[in-house]
């Protein structure tokens, strides 16, 4: 019964900033981390960020860090990735997830994640 749905993809010029939402449904979302991942074309998936059901965040990829932001509203179920002076490097299919559900409240992602949304696409261009 658990789902998550992103949102907030686009297109934007570079410098510009975008927010995505992930939004969980079918389970509370202080009882889940939640990372974010990109996958740019022809690359590997990578994970950017997570916050923990405490709200506690980790930032992992050295390329966003002072420039996104994760952060989440447990009343609307949501957690969210501010995306500042976008670079055409950041462009790529967002996606967040949950941890294994042994795991499922910790950011601990090394034996991959228990469930994925569908992604949303973001365009970096001129």
């Amino acid at each position: 019964q658990l789902q998550l749905v992103e949102s907030g993809g686009g297109v934007v010029q570079p410098g510009g900033s975008l927010r995505l939402s992930c939004e969980v449904s079918g389970a509370t979302l202080d009882n889940y981390a939640i990372a974010w991942y990109r996958q740019a074309p022809g690359k590997e998936r990578e994970i950017l960020s997570c916050i923990n059901s405490r709200g506690v965040r980790d930032t992992y990829a050295d390329s966003v860090k002072g420039r996104f932001t994760i952060s989440k509203d447990n009343d609307k179920n949501t957690v969210y990735l501010e995306m500042n002076s976008l670079k055409l490097q950041d462009r790529g299919v967002y996606y967040c997830a949950v941890p294994l559900s042994e795991v499922k409240q910790m950011c601990v992602f090394f034996r991959g994640a228990g469930l994925w949304g569908q992604g949303t696409q973001v365009t970096v261009s001129t």
